[in-house]
């Protein structure tokens, strides 16, 4: 498989962007890589790269986009911070990524047994830490269930995914509140907005369109 180029990229939609990482997921799943020379790919990139999507995802070590995604150099632009939330410098990132070079999906993705969203649950304090916990608490808030403090801590991972999900959610809607550029392409059919949360357990995307 050889890297994107311009022309390739030109002829990507967001509906096929999507379809791409779903069948990426599916051969990562079953053990399948797509047939790839990475140092061909090394060379085909020397030049410019012409990415098809834009993932925001954790820092955790088992959630790399590229291999959970199957792809390669030049696929996608891949912007990791613990929570996968949002601030001025990601978007930044993710209006580069869309408005100049030209990716056309943009893609939230959560994971199960998060650990900033255990300390997020639990309200952990803890230096720098403490700001970046603070940014993800509203999506602890956002979930109602359980009432009882007792279970809506981290030691509950159900409520702990709940609350993942949930941070996926108002994270794409801080995107749209807070970027005019990405809200104005996305009206226009440039680019797709899209959600998912990976099972740590499964290898398996739950797509959020």
């Amino acid at each position: 498989m050889k890297a994107h180029t311009k022309e390739t990229q030109a002829t990507i939609t967001p509906a096929k962007s999507l379809e791409f990482l779903k069948q990426g997921n599916q051969r990562f799943q079953n053990n399948l890589k797509a047939n790839r020379n990475l140092l061909e790919q090394v060379n085909d990139t020397s030049e410019g790269q012409f990415p098809f999507a834009t993932i925001l995802s954790c820092i955790d070590s088992r959630v790399s986009a590229e291999l959970i995604f199957d792809q390669g150099l030049g696929d996608i632009f891949s912007i990791r911070i613990a929570g996968n939330f949002v601030n001025e410098d990601i978007l930044g990132s993710m209006e580069f990524g869309c408005k100049l070079a030209g990716t056309k999906l943009v893609m939230v993705l959560g994971h199960t047994s998060c650990g900033a969203i255990k300390g997020a649950c639990d309200h952990a304090r803890m230096g720098n830490l403490t700001a970046l916990i603070n940014k993800i608490e509203p999506a602890v808030a956002a979930v109602k269930e359980p009432k009882d403090e007792s279970q809506r801590n981290s030691k509950n991972l159900e409520f702990v995914d709940n609350v993942s999900a949930q941070n996926v959610l108002l994270t794409i809607e801080n995107i749209r509140e807070r970027s005019r550029i990405l809200v104005d392409m996305e009206k226009n059919g440039e680019i797709k907005i899209v959600g998912g949360m990976y099972d740590i357990s499964t290898g398996a995307v739950d797509f959020y369109e």
